[in-house]
């Protein structure tokens, strides 16, 4: 599977964005895909993933409420709507994808980078004023 995000670009806080990610190849509904980001000078951070049939989400805490992670299995595609960013929301996102378990084997199976076997090049989200 071949992921490329897009999307991205300057925002003001407050206001929304929705980046997606296209993905190519075989058996793109048997994945869980996830969004990470990362900015400059720390560590590539979670931000949330959705299971192969999309009825699943999880979000890490600091967007809870403010992103929303949605897919089309028909297009190939996952997309991250995102809503009342913010300043520290500023990062390269990227979407990567993990193979899906109905029963993962830890909690947080999900929200760790190393389970994920395909990542895309990212797309730069920045907000500011």
């Amino acid at each position: 599977v071949q992921l490329q995000a897009s999307g991205g670009g300057l925002v003001q806080p407050g206001g929304s964005l929705r980046v997606s990610c296209a993905a190519s190849g075989r058996s793109f509904e048997i994945y869980a895909l996830g969004w990470f980001r990362q900015a400059p000078g720390k560590a590539r951070e979670f931000v949330g993933y959705i299971s192969s049939d999309g009825r699943t989400t999880s979000y890490a805490d600091s967007v809870n409420g403010r992103f929303t992670i949605s897919r089309d299995n028909a297009k190939n595609a996952v997309y991250l709507q995102m809503n009342s960013l913010k300043p520290e929301d500023t990062a390269f996102y990227h979407c990567a994808a993990a193979y899906y378990y109905t029963l993962p084997p830890t909690p947080y199976y999900y929200t760790l980078p190393r389970n994920y076997v395909y990542w895309g090049q990212g797309t730069q989200v920045t907000v500011s004023s």
